[in-house]
């Protein structure tokens, strides 16, 4: 990038004077954007421990997509060429997940990897005249069915080593790099494209797929990562970029999915029940900017979705997912060749090859239909799943499953013209284990509880964060219907966005370590929370994965804690406490008392059980622990005249304002009209 400095070492006019290792074999990682570095990412550890070779990074700088490059250049821990120096510095091997930019200028042998699922995109050509497979020009429907292999309009083969005339190709001798093709499916169709490319084509598998290949028995280990319960589904959202992907808003012309799909995410999967994620193409990402992108789903992140940073841990989502909702992407591709049961909610067959392998599973896959409920068409989607449905794509998807390491290893070393290391297998990455990373809610939560058994205690609770509608009772029934709620609160986080939502809220809550000092011990928060909120019922202060400390409006203070699991080799319950704490108040509020829980209640959240223990944390003793007190009754003086006289504290509520239905109370009839957070 013109803004990078020229090196003077390890490569320069003098960097034989600087240089510690001076006669290393140079290999030089060309960089068009963030989505194609994150293919050469995934080579680049083919060269670890070998002593003979220096690697270089630069960037073309001609994609659209610049944001982010140079963060992540940075974050190589690589010597960073400028295009300008890495134009005239000699190497052994240059290797691009692109054809973008002047690649014919660079002095060294030249090897291109796919930085998708192959080839499978109509696209045109950018005015650089040079082929790149992301500049965001879309082809015209011609009839004319050319797969992106990186071939150009003839308008311009007078700026490039390549050219299309009538269906074939030229490309001059000394720019004729090998490519590298996942199966031979695609290099049936490069041949047919441009005859004249196919000698060069490299079968050499898809490394990518090989990563996620060799992690899938840590599936488990990737669901916990992300807070996902046994009987949790975990919801992914995958979308590539464009007008017309899940993410796009359709040209504008009321095509755009996110409206309709955004607020149904949290309305009609109950958090519990559902995880849900968002895997968004890195050019969404840095062409639209991280703070945009985070702005326009802040609404969804509030309650629940969790975006998964554009080069860390998606892969380890699709392993983990049980259902992933997308579209034309090579994410949503890989899904489906993992046997993940896919729903697209987007799918512009005009801009695929008609004979690709992505094209092949628009018309496998079930698709979205927006006058019906998302969450049959996701439940549907997934027990509907056969388990060999997409075994043909996944046959597609690479030919050589599990070898590209060695393959590709082998052509790189061929190219440098040296031996490969001896002794020494050819070994990609293996997938890391995310940081733990549970859904975090602060939109208020409409809480449904119902008591299922006093005896031993048992309460179930469906909770949906920011809902535009709560299940009811059938209105031809005079019975209520199975699983039909006895009341109904709400809980919200201390943090919330929508204060007039915790004036009012049954339950209030907090995520912190116990030994925080800005807000713990738990025992003084719940005491000012309780005292700041005088309609509030029971403040929870959750600090750990499975357990939080309880206060109720009597001034009982109560830990509550996932019980010792029967099964699943003593885990962690990953039930989000804000349950426990739901369930308890219920369970006061039904007329129970707090030694009739002690000492422990089973809580249900869909089909799951938890065992949870409750444990006061000091006797309680009225003597010594009076009730923490509501506001006075008795009117304060009024204030000094002003302008606008703030009012005296209300009398100390005995129920539920009439806006919320009192705990323990019939619930509303369900709302049409999407509930305010103000």
């Amino acid at each position: 990038m013109a803004d990078v400095a020229r090196l003077r070492v390890p490569v320069g006019a003098d960097a034989e004077r600087w240089a510690t290792r001076a006669g290393c074999r140079r290999v030089l990682l060309v960089v068009h954007n963030v989505t194609s570095a994150t293919r050469l990412l995934d080579v680049a550890p083919l060269f670890d421990a070998d002593l003979r070779v220096q690697l270089l990074i630069t960037c073309t700088g001609s994609s659209p997509f610049l944001a982010g490059v140079p963060e992540l250049l940075a974050s190589t821990g690589l010597p960073v060429l400028s295009w300008e120096q890495a134009k005239e510095t000699p190497v052994d091997l240059v290797i691009s997940a692109s054809y973008g930019g002047e690649l014919h200028l660079l002095p060294g042998k030249l090897a291109v990897l796919s930085h998708g699922v192959g080839y499978n995109k109509r696209l045109a050509t950018p005015d650089t005249g040079h082929r790149t497979p992301d500049t965001g020009h879309r082809t015209p429907d011609t009839g004319h069915r050319t797969p992106d292999t990186g071939h150009q309009d003839s308008e311009t083969a007078d700026r490039s080593s390549v050219s299309r005339r009538s269906g074939s190709c030229t490309r001059d001798a000394r720019s004729r790099p090998p490519r590298s093709c996942p199966h031979p499916e695609q290099l049936e169709r490069l041949t047919a494209a441009c005859p004249e490319a196919a000698p060069t084509a490299v079968l050499a598998g898809d490394p990518c797929y090989d990563r996620i290949l060799d992690a899938l028995p840590h599936r488990e280990r990737f669901r916990r990562a992300l807070g996902v319960t046994p009987e949790q589904r975990l919801i992914v959202l995958s979308s590539t970029w464009s007008p017309h992907s899940l993410f796009g808003d359709g040209d504008g012309n009321g095509d755009d999915l996110l409206p309709w799909l955004l607020p149904r995410l949290t309305a009609e999967l109950p958090a519990d029940e559902y995880r849900t994620v968002a895997v968004l193409h890195p050019n969404i990402w840095y062409g639209h900017g991280p703070g945009q992108v985070r702005a326009w789903l802040e609404r969804a992140r509030r309650a629940g979705l969790t975006l998964i940073p554009p080069l860390e841990s998606w892969r380890q989502a699709l392993i983990a997912a049980d259902c992933v909702l997308g579209d034309h992407s090579s994410v949503t591709y890989y899904a489906a060749s993992l046997g993940v049961p896919v729903l697209l909610g987007a799918f512009p067959q005009h801009a695929l090859d008609p004979d690709s392998p992505v094209a092949d599973l628009g018309r496998t896959a079930p698709h979205l239909r927006r006058r019906d409920s998302l969450r049959d068409q996701i439940d549907q989607a997934i027990t509907g799943h056969a388990p060999g449905r997409y075994t043909h794509l996944a046959a597609q998807t690479s030919s050589s499953p599990g070898e590209s390491a060695g393959r590709l290893r082998r052509l790189f070393y061929g190219l440098i013209g040296i031996p490969e290391p001896e002794n020494r297998p050819a070994l990609l990455e293996p997938l890391p284990l995310p940081s733990y990373a549970p859904a975090e809610r602060t939109a208020p939560v409409q809480v449904l509880a119902r008591l299922l058994s006093g005896d031993p205690p048992e309460v179930a609770v469906t909770r949906y964060t920011d809902a535009e509608f709560f299940p009811e009772a059938s209105e031809e029934s005079e019975e209520p219907a199975e699983g039909a709620a006895d009341s109904q609160h709400i809980a919200v986080h201390e943090d919330t966005r929508a204060p007039g939502r915790r004036s009012i809220a049954d339950v209030i809550l907090r995520y912190a370590d116990a030994e925080d000092p800005r807000v713990g011990p738990p025992a003084a928060w719940t005491s000012e929370v309780l005292i700041r909120h005088p309609y509030c019922r029971l403040a929870a202060y959750i600090d750990g994965p499975d357990r939080c400390t309880v206060r109720t409006r009597s001034g009982q203070l109560v830990r509550l804690a996932a019980a010792a699991p029967a099964r699943g080799g003593g885990r962690t319950d990953l039930c989000d406490p804000a349950a426990y704490a739901s369930a308890l108040h219920a369970w006061l509020s039904s007329g129970k008392s707090l030694a009739e829980a002690a000492p422990g209640i089973t809580v249900v959240t869909g089909t799951s059980r938890h065992p949870i223990t409750v444990e006061p944390v000091e006797p309680f003793d009225p003597l010594d622990n009076p009730p923490v007190q509501l506001p006075s009754p008795t009117p304060s003086p009024s204030p000094p005249p002003s302008p606008s006289p703030a009012p005296s504290p209300s009398p100390a509520p005995t129920s539920a304002p009439a806006s919320v239905p009192a705990s323990g109370a019939d619930p509303p009839r369900r709302s049409r009209t999407r509930a305010s957070e103000t």
